[in-house]
């Protein structure tokens, strides 16, 4: 049985087989989780994204999807890079923001993954409003988790940086 955990804090600190990183499409390091889990993980995680870049993600990495690489000198095995999409009031793209969360488990299942660390993917500087990230996060793996689908996943973990994220992802669960 698969257990939703919430938690306070770093998520580069996690101790699980595989943190999710909101990406950015190049896979070569940006800001917010980006930034932190490639300046935690140390140059490993760069290099294992340039090795992807060179073969078989020569565009990047489409909204929605999910690779993984190595975790470098993260005290996780793996990182599951995703893609989230850039919030827009004009049009909706909740299926987009669903699919990295599918696809993030579904790469963790595939690597043998026992427990996995989510951040609130979009929900920082791609700008989706947290409330909404909230219910879609928890809901998408809330079905993966009721299906049966997660595989060897026995632990989800949402790893929330601040107070107000931690309580829009509280009320999300509670629902």
């Amino acid at each position: 049985m698969t257990r939703i955990e919430l938690r306070l804090g770093d998520i580069t600190t996690e101790r699980v087989d595989a943190i999710v990183n909101a990406a950015n499409h190049s896979l070569l390091g940006g800001g917010g989780v980006d930034g932190a889990i490639h300046r935690a993980g140390g140059p490993e995680i760069l290099a294992a994204c340039k090795e992807l870049r060179a073969t078989i993600l020569p565009d990047g990495l489409p909204t929605g999807q999910a690779v993984a690489t190595t975790a470098g000198r993260l005290p996780a095995r793996w990182v599951i890079h995703t893609v989230g999409p850039v919030w827009a009031e004009s049009i909706d793209h909740s299926d987009q923001l669903a699919s990295a969360y599918r696809e993030s488990m579904r790469v963790g299942a595939e690597l043998g993954a026992t427990s996995i660390a989510f951040p609130a993917v979009s929900a920082g500087v791609y700008g989706w409003p947290i409330a909404d990230a909230a219910r879609i996060a928890v809901s998408t793996v809330s079905r993966i988790v009721d299906h049966g689908a997660g595989g060897s996943i026995g632990v989800v973990r949402f790893v929330l940086v601040n107070a107000a994220v931690f309580d829009a992802f509280e009320a999300a669960l509670a629902q």
